[in-house]
């Protein structure tokens, strides 16, 4: 038969390979705008005779089918295309296509098979919802009200909990939701992604009292402009900021008291972005601080070790720098760094073992679930199993892949490893929080692997963070959804909750 046009036989070649699977192996891929339109009108140009359109049918199978593209690994479609399919007319595409091309197609039926979803339908009070998990039976219980936009929480030992609102307040909640007002904590920047961020508390606590934030400050000594006039729709302008990571004790008055600067960047290294400042707190076994700071927008800063973006870091509790740190001594190299090649980090966890995982953004799809190696490079800016213009790219000599990432995009935020023993049939699995898809989802580690993942609800709104309190309970913040459908931009501040997984028999 004649061959088939470049774009419609690779059509057929993914109608083939879905067909013929077996085996399902979920996986992700993702793109920017520009990319996913001109891939969607390649498709349009060439394949949608046959296969239609989404929301259409056509004379081959439609494949914006959800659960068609479902039963296959992206890895697993790209092989098919590639090499062909003996016996069906399908030949190899691999001599007429690049890598590049067939990863984006792949990534955009993805993307569009996901548009065609209906989306789940917000509760906005979820208290009471019982739910059957694969592993577990659990019952929502609210355990504290009226939030605004909350980032970080953490746990004291006396049962209270510590809260951040982005817009720049730390709370205190009792365990039967009584909620005030730390007094004093430091001024922070509050715009588009900017404010107050993580909480965490010092591993010896109950001795030392510190209270650990991560915040976003106004450059030091700028004087701000006289605010525009602004005409509807736009948004006022950005000014150079940056994320700061600080301490403080909280006195029996409720005030924030002994503040000390643990880390501040160069002033030159301060940007007007409004974007990607990461920022996540973790403490390692020898009770060292780690934290994250994204890439603030501009990809080339997670490669460059001078300066602090796109990275993680490891500090001392004091500030000081360790003296195990991979970049130490090395010059031109922040003696901070512990990773590098990192786009928006929001997660940081340990597992009983002692390995570090992270989750981060990924640009429109290829958001990323990795395990940390200090020294390691993550690949942003040269690798991303998303698509993003100046990166052609999934792998790299030297550059380490993630353990599980993600197309469409769920947003990951924080993280967290179960160690307790309230919900049995979770024992050291990892949770992950996400924003854009709404939800709280398990993931099942294997020593350095991933092999096996459930979500657990996406009704509630965006997942910002997941914890446990006191007696081993998971604790999750909530914000009411923003961003496409909702009517508010994807920033926009929102109230939310802390919401409490209680173990059913």
């Amino acid at each position: 038969m004649r061959r088939p046009a470049p774009a419609a036989a690779l059509a057929i070649a993914l109608a083939a390979g879905l067909l013929l699977a077996q085996a399902p192996a979920p996986a992700g891929f993702g793109g920017g705008r520009e990319l996913q339109r001109l891939t969607g009108q390649r498709f349009e140009e060439n394949c949608s005779g046959c296969h239609g359109a989404p929301g259409t049918a056509g004379r081959a199978p439609n494949l914006f089918d959800a659960r068609l593209l479902a039963q296959r690994s992206d890895e697993d479609l790209f092989r098919t295309i590639k090499a062909g399919i003996s016996g069906a007319e399908m030949p190899a595409f691999g001599e007429v296509l690049p890598d590049a091309q067939i990863w984006q197609l792949i990534a955009w039926l993805r993307l569009e098979a996901d548009n065609a979803q209906p989306r789940p339908q917000f509760v906005a009070d979820p208290d009471g919802a019982e739910i059957a998990s694969e592993a577990q039976k659990f019952r929502i219980r609210v355990v504290a009200r009226g939030l605004e936009t909350p980032w970080g929480i953490a746990a004291l030992p006396d049962g209270r909990l510590l809260v951040t609102e982005r817009p720049g307040r730390l709370r205190l909640i009792t365990a039967d939701g009584r909620m005030t007002t730390v007094a004093g904590t430091p001024a922070v920047w509050e715009r588009q992604d900017a404010g107050l961020m993580d909480v965490a508390i010092d591993p010896d606590f109950a001795r030392t009292g510190w209270v650990y934030l991560s915040l976003v400050e106004l450059l030091p000594g700028y004087q701000l402009p006289p605010p525009p006039v602004l005409k509807p729709g736009e948004r006022p302008p950005n000014h150079p900021s940056m994320t700061v990571i600080v301490r403080g004790r909280i006195n029996p008055a409720g005030q924030w008291v002994d503040q000390q600067i643990l880390y501040r960047a160069p002033l030159d290294r301060y940007t007007p972005s409004g974007v990607h400042y990461g920022s996540r707190l973790a403490f390692d076994r020898q009770g060292r601080l780690l934290f994250s700071i994204g890439e603030r927008g501009d990809m080339k800063n997670a490669q460059d070790l001078s300066t602090p973006l796109g990275k993680l870091h490891r500090i001392n509790r004091d500030g000081s720098i360790p003296a195990g740190n991979p970049f130490a001594g090395k010059p031109g190299a922040l003696p901070s760094i512990l990773s590098y090649g990192h786009r928006n980090p929001q997660g940081l966890a340990f597992d009983a073992q002692g390995q570090l995982w992270e989750a981060e953004h990924g640009p429109s799809g290829g958001d990323e679930i990795n395990l940390i190696t200090p020294g390691g490079n993550y690949g942003w800016g040269v690798v991303s199993m998303g698509i993003q213009p100046g990166i052609n790219a999934r792998e790299a000599p030297g550059m380490i892949a993630p353990a599980a990432y993600y197309t469409p995009t769920i947003a990951p935020s924080g993280i967290m490893v179960y160690r307790g023993s309230r919900y049995p049939g979770w024992a050291g699995n990892l949770f992950v929080a996400a924003l854009s898809g709404q939800q709280l989802r398990r993931l099942v580690i294997d020593g350095s692997r991933i092999t096996h993942q459930e979500v657990l609800f996406k009704a509630y709104g965006r997942v910002r963070a997941v914890t446990t309190d006191r007696d081993g309970h998971i604790l999750a913040l909530v914000q009411q959804p923003t961003g496409q459908g909702t009517g508010q931009p994807l920033s926009a501040s929102t109230p939310g909750l802390v919401i409490k997984l209680e173990p059913l028999p």
